[in-house]
Parts: structure tokens; C-alpha cells; sequence
């Protein structure tokens, strides 16, 4: 009896909701309507909610965040990527050596100024250039500094087939941010590989004598041929030149190194003006960086530094015996804490001031001597052709 009590009332039920669709049509239509517009419209990400410019980019309808990201970097970057093949002749013992080099480069103005790294196209007798676009053009060497293994080659194209590459600040770099390694390997469409900076500061050793300092240590993927290629930031600007990878298994996989660009600023501008790096010369041979500040761990004898009366580590000799013991005592160096009233507690400080000086010209440096602070006058130098060791 509750049964078919139950089965009466669901049939009443049914047939008043069937009459009220049938007597309210419009309603109807606008219910199907606003169903309609919610299946069509376009998913907005947590990212386009945040920055919807990104929008105009891509279409990131199931992206996460983090695909977001990679994606916004590489369209905003990657036109500015070239592909650089270079061609040289060697002597041999009986006949000339044709070799071949690859690597990438990336667009720095619309004048047709390539950044890339010196190995690249170093010796070069020609030097072909692929753009975004697959358009082929020779180039020309403008200037190289093979001490940082920086160079800038030159290309007659069209100003519209030229992205200059936004530039960034590599001097705020913190270990653990994400970076982005673009090249254009072997002529390829432009590789994109991603990882964090594992370090700051590495010195990474290209000549017998010479070792590039600040380097950034990275462990994004460094494909063969995308050597000279832009290292980018989250925000799509260049922090670096990707330059070498360090790996015991002869692949891309291991731990990659790039020249920050606060060095390629310091470069560039000499490479344009002069064709090569004008260096001046303190006569301050090495240092050891501190929390207090740079201090003084060898002088070039007869150097600008020690004439200017700076002191490095004093050798303390001690007789045990039949012997005498040598040992030095840094704590009577001078410590350079600033120079021209800048502070330069690390030695990329250091470097740049001093890279940014010429020849001739004086500098004074802040100094802790003793505890006490002092201001020493040092009058520059044209730097030797081969560093000091």
C-alpha cells in the first residue's frame, strides 16, 4: 500500500514539473542558454588572473602555473635566438684542415649584433648566421675577448627580422631561482631546457693562465650546440651566456656554467667601440673574499698596488732546528673594503669598478688596516697581454 502510495506521488510530481516546462519557454531557453555559455567559456588560469597580458600570449586553457611560466618565457624569447655555424682552415702536417663549429647566439639590437661565446667562432674564416625565421645571412667578427670567452658578430638583415633580447641584472642572483637555457642546435627550432642555479660564483677555467670569475653554475640541460645561447630568466630576460658543461657521461646531462651578463655589460661596450677589452691593471693579483671584505693575498711585485704602499700577507720565518719554517700571516694584509666610495665587498664589485676605469687613470680604494680604515690612491695600468697566473 505505501508502495503504490509512493509510485502516485512521483507520477503527480512528473506531470506538474512536465506542464511547467511547457508553460514557461522562455525560462526554458535562458536556463539552456547560461549552460551553454558556461560549456564554451575559456578556462582563465591562476597565472592569466594574475597577469592577464599573459592572455594575449598564449591560450593557457589546462596549463599548470608552473607551464605558464615556460611558455611565456620561450615566446617572449625565442626569436631573439640564432643559430651560428663557423668554418676555419688549420695547417696540418702536409695540407690545410677544414673545421667546423656550431653553437648559438642571441640578437642584441637591430643594428645586427649577436652575443655568443668566443669558442664559438674563434679563428672563423666564415661565419653563417640562421634566424628565427630559417633566413640564412653571413656575419662578420666585430670583437672578442677570449680572456671571457665573450665575442659579438655582426649580420646585414632586415631591422623587422631582429628581436633584441631583453636584458636582466645577473648581480641579484640568489641559488635555487629557476632558469631557462635557450640555443638553436644545429639549426634546429630553438630548444628550450629548464632548471635552477645549484651556485653562484664558480670559476670556470678556459686558458692555461685565465679563469673566468662569477660564474653561474646551473643544472638546466645544455644541448650540443646551444653553446653561446641566452640563459633567461622567469621574466624572459638574459642573466648569462650558457658556455660549457662539465659531465662524465659526454651528454647534455650534468652540471652546466654560464657567464652572468653583469661581465657581458662590462665587455660589450669595448668589443663594439675597440674591437677588443682595453683591461686596466691594479697590481693586485689575488684576493679572498670575506664577510669584511676583499683581502689582499698577493701583489704584483713592482705592480701599482705595491708602489701605492698596499700590503698583502707577511711572511713570518721561524727557525726549528736546523730548519726554518715559513708561514704567512694574512691577518697583517689590507683589506679592501670599497673603492671611489662604492662598496665592494665581493670581488664581482671589485671587478667591475675597476674593469670600468682605464688605463692611467686613479682610483682610490678603501682599505682596513689594523683595524683602522684608510684611503689608499692607486693609479692604474694597462694590463699585460697574458694574465698573471
Amino acid at each position: 500500500m505505501r508502495w503504490c502510495l509512493a509510485c502516485l506521488f512521483s507520477s503527480i510530481l512528473g506531470s506538474l514539473f512536465t506542464l511547467w516546462l511547457v508553460s514557461s519557454p522562455s525560462q526554458n531557453a535562458a536556463i539552456a542558454e547560461d549552460f551553454r555559455i558556461r560549456q564554451t567559456a575559456r578556462y582563465v588560469s591562476p597565472v592569466e588572473q594574475v597577469n592577464p597580458a599573459l592572455s594575449r600570449i598564449f591560450d593557457p586553457t589546462g596549463l599548470t602555473p608552473e607551464e605558464a611560466v615556460n611558455v611565456a618565457v620561450y615566446e617572449a624569447a625565442n626569436r631573439s635566438v640564432v643559430n651560428i655555424e663557423s668554418k676555419s682552415v688549420r695547417n696540418g702536417l702536409l695540407l690545410e684542415l677544414q673545421a667546423e663549429g656550431a653553437g648559438s647566439g642571441a640578437v642584441i639590437d637591430q643594428s645586427g649584433h649577436i652575443l655568443t661565446n668566443n669558442h664559438v667562432v674563434q679563428d672563423a674564416t666564415t661565419i653563417q648566421v640562421t634566424l628565427y625565421n630559417g633566413e640564412n645571412y653571413e656575419a662578420k667578427l666585430v670583437g672578442a675577448d677570449p680572456l671571457n670567452d665573450v665575442a659579438i658578430i655582426k649580420v646585414e638583415a632586415p631591422t623587422e627580422e631582429l628581436y633584441p633580447i631583453n636584458i636582466g641584472d645577473s648581480r641579484q642572483l640568489k641559488v635555487g631561482m629557476r632558469v631557462f637555457a635557450l640555443g638553436n642546435p644545429f639549426g634546429l627550432e630553438r630548444t628550450l631546457t629548464t632548471g635552477i642555479i645549484s651556485s653562484l660564483n664558480r670559476s670556470l677555467q678556459i686558458r692555461q693562465n685565465w679563469s673566468i670569475k662569477s660564474i653561474i653554475q646551473i643544472d638546466a640541460a645544455i644541448n650540443p650546440g646551444s653553446s653561446g645561447g641566452p640563459l633567461l630568466d622567469a621574466h624572459g630576460r638574459l642573466i648569462g651566456i650558457n658556455t660549457a658543461i662539465a659531465t662524465t657521461s659526454g651528454q647534455s646531462a650534468g652540471v652546466g656554467f654560464a657567464i652572468p651578463v653583469s661581465l657581458v655589460q662590462r665587455v660589450v661596450p669595448q668589443l663594439l667601440q675597440h674591437g677588443r677589452v682595453i683591461r686596466a691593471e691594479t697590481g693586485i693579483t689575488r684576493v679572498f673574499q670575506t664577510d669584511e671584505g676583499l683581502i689582499i693575498a698577493e701583489l704584483k711585485a713592482g705592480g701599482p698596488a705595491e708602489r701605492a704602499g698596499l700590503r698583502g700577507p707577511k711572511v713570518v720565518r721561524t727557525r726549528r732546528g736546523p730548519f726554518t719554517v715559513e708561514r704567512l700571516d694574512r691577518s697583517a694584509a689590507d683589506v679592501i673594503v670599497g673603492v671611489n666610495g662604492e662598496k665592494a665587498t665581493t670581488v664581482e664589485d671589485f671587478l667591475g669598478y675597476i674593469d670600468e676605469r682605464r688605463p692611467g687613470e686613479n682610483v682610490n680604494l678603501e682599505i682596513l688596516r689594523n683595524g683602522s680604515k684608510m684611503t689608499v690612491n692607486l693609479k692604474l695600468i694597462a694590463s699585460e697581454a697574458s694574465p698573471t697566473p
